[in-house]
């Protein structure tokens, strides 16, 4: 196939294509973050960089080559857990640079394309939903992996269903310590920045580890008794623990005998998620996002797919393409 993927990302689309059998001749990616463009170009160097979105009528492209058009707009409009501004948020609204694309498209011939969104209110999903003349299935990446993310799909691939569920829990792809639930929250692009027992016992963000079930215990005790604006000073520590929280940055409240991205509260060890944890909670492969900081590392996984979710939508491609053509070998169809 030839694949055009706008909002590209780190690419988490030529490893789903990679992991569903199908071949690529050309991959196109339209992204300008210079940061997951780099680890693209790392993991797949035969990437044609397009650049901006915006500028897609200039695009040096074999339209008429393309075989499937996918993108991840961003999602920072919709989201119920931002500021809801929805198209006229000036990221969301470039999905109607992802329909201008389709229908330059398909004026010249059919093309197969898949939109990946969060959940949202029904009158911006439907506006999306008649845009392109298909209603959106809705996945939970928990089905393929160890998170809840619950995510839309709009796609003309035929016969699209739910992937089978794998059983797949949080405890099996830590690297140390014990977890209090069976599947992560999900990941979001400010996971590197801190988390708080706050934020994680009581809005549920956030996932900490935890070195011991004593410790998880406690904590969970921590975040009912301590008030918002209390302080609590640690002097053979050193340290100040202010209400629920704990700084996740590595610059602050972190010990030296300890880990940058293990913290000690009260003398109970917590910890926030490893990039390679991150890593495969989206299926990614281990490491896959390591030639850049871990900062940037948890921004472009908490921006991008769910690897295995979109396998399963492109193994559904490729059994439809199959059928049409009613290749057979052996007299068993494939």
């Amino acid at each position: 196939m030839n694949v055009l993927s706008l909002f590209d990302g780190m690419s988490c689309m030529q490893i789903a294509l990679s992991k569903a059998g199908a071949i690529t001749n050309k991959y196109y990616a339209s992204e300008v973050n210079p940061y997951a463009c780099k680890v693209t170009q790392a993991n797949y160097p035969n990437t044609i960089q397009l650049g901006d979105i915006r500028d897609w009528q200039s695009w040096d492209i074999e339209w008429n080559s393309i075989d499937l058009v996918v993108a991840g707009s961003p999602c920072q409009g919709f989201s119920f857990a931002g500021k809801q501004l929805n198209f006229e948020d000036h990221r969301s609204k470039l999905f109607f640079k992802f329909v201008e694309i389709i229908e330059y498209i398909q004026t010249r011939y059919h093309v197969y394309f898949l939109l990946e969104n969060v959940k949202m209110k029904k009158k911006y999903c439907d506006v999306i939903s008649k845009c392109l003349n298909v209603e959106p299935i809705e996945i939970n990446s928990a089905l393929v992996s160890a998170q809840n993310r619950k995510r839309l799909y709009w796609t003309n691939i035929p016969n699209v269903t739910q992937p089978e569920d794998r059983h797949i829990f949080l405890k099996d792809i830590i690297e140390t310590g014990v977890v209090d639930r069976d599947k992560n929250y999900c990941i979001d692009t400010s996971y590197f920045k801190r988390g708080n027992l706050k934020s994680y016992f009581e809005k549920h963000r956030r996932q900490l580890v935890f070195a011991d079930k004593k410790s998880i215990a406690q904590c969970s005790e921590r975040g009912r008794r301590l008030s918002s604006d209390g302080t609590k000073r640690d002097d053979k520590k050193g340290t100040i623990f202010r209400g629920y929280e704990i700084n996740l940055s590595g610059k602050s409240n972190c010990l030296s005998t300890v880990s940058k991205d293990t913290f000690l509260v009260e003398d109970l060890v917590i910890r926030k998620l490893t990039p390679i944890e991150c890593e495969r909670l989206q299926t990614v492969p281990d490491n896959y996002t390591n030639h850049v900081s871990n900062a940037q590392r948890y921004k472009m996984l908490g921006n991008g797919f769910t690897v295995d979710v979109i396998t399963h939508i492109i193994q559904q491609l490729i059994k439809h393409k199959l059928s049409m053509f009613n290749i057979t070998k052996g007299g068993n169809k494939y």
